[in-house]
């Protein structure tokens, strides 16, 4: 069983940067595309950015690009997904999202949150002006 925990969410100026990472508790995630995803007070859940298995591709949102960059580190016992987040904007403040699926496809990847079938507890990110 895919069990998610994000960690690295915490309290920030404008301006400053903050590192996510997520990890599973059970299985590997090499074989799992992985996204971050962010909702924010009052708002739907919204795609930031996802990664391949391969880590080869990468897309993100539009409001992110340019200062927030995903990445994922393929260990041989263990996968860590990070979102590095720079130049942080009060509209970047959320509660973020790991979302991961199973894929045999090297360079798959994808926006669309219902595509996630494992879902971290969220870890909260408060961008202060």
């Amino acid at each position: 069983q895919v069990q998610l925990v994000e960690s690295g969410g915490g309290l920030v100026q404008a301006g400053g940067s903050l590192r996510l990472s997520c990890a599973s508790s059970g299985p590997t995630l090499s074989n799992y595309v992985m996204g971050w995803f962010r909702r924010a007070p009052g708002k739907v859940r919204e795609f930031v950015a996802t990664i391949s298995t391969s880590g080869a591709a990468t897309d993100s949102a539009d409001s992110v690009k340019g200062r927030f960059t995903i990445s994922r580190d393929n260990a041989k016992t263990t996968t860590t997904v990070y979102l590095q987040m720079n130049s942080l904007k009060p509209e970047d403040t959320a509660v973020y999202y790991c979302g991961a699926r199973y894929s045999s496809g090297a360079d798959y990847y994808t926006s669309v949150e219902d595509d996630y079938h494992y879902w971290g507890q969220g870890t909260q990110v408060t961008v202060s002006s």
